[in-house]
């Protein structure tokens, strides 16, 4: 049976920051500050954190700018400009690093991909008012705005 541990035991101090560090973005990619937090949680400290992600953004394994493109392309198609523009934020990408991965969006026609995630979600109008007013909650949710998902869902 497993066995959780206890929290004194998940509060000690971490061996090497550095290992530590490069054994998880060796699994993924990280925004500096997820990666800052989830090493100080771990039970680094916050002065040996910052000086060992300063050297990987220095040798290129760290990089906030790959971790938003990977991002947008990750959400692309499947989540408005605002969805994603939010999410960035709430991973707390530096600004510049959003700011030039929301760029390669500029180009994107929203209504067409709403029309198409409508598509693989409902594929058929709605039957009713109801149905029609979920609808245009899940474009909504997924980031798109009002007159999209209600141009994509069709007006009654």
């Amino acid at each position: 049976m497993f066995k959780r541990p206890s929290p004194d035991a998940r509060r000690k101090p971490i061996v090497s920051v550095r290992a530590t560090a490069i054994r998880m973005l060796a699994r993924r990619e990280y925004a500096r500050a997820e990666l800052s937090e989830r090493l100080t949680r771990r039970g680094g400290d916050a002065d040996e954190v910052n000086r060992v992600l300063d050297e990987l953004e220095r040798v290129g394994y760290l990089s906030d700018a790959r971790f938003a493109q990977m991002l947008v392309t990750h959400k692309a198609g499947r989540y408005g400009k605002r969805a994603i523009a939010h999410a960035l934020t709430q991973r707390r990408v530096a600004s510049p690093a959003a700011h030039g991965a929301l760029d390669a969006l500029k180009n994107v026609d929203e209504l067409a991909d709403a029309s198409a995630l409508w598509q693989r979600r409902f594929g058929s109008r709605p039957k009713d008012e109801r149905e029609r007013a979920r609808q245009v909650r899940f474009l909504m949710a997924r980031g798109y705005s009002l007159s999209i998902a209600l141009k994509v869902v069709g007006s009654p």
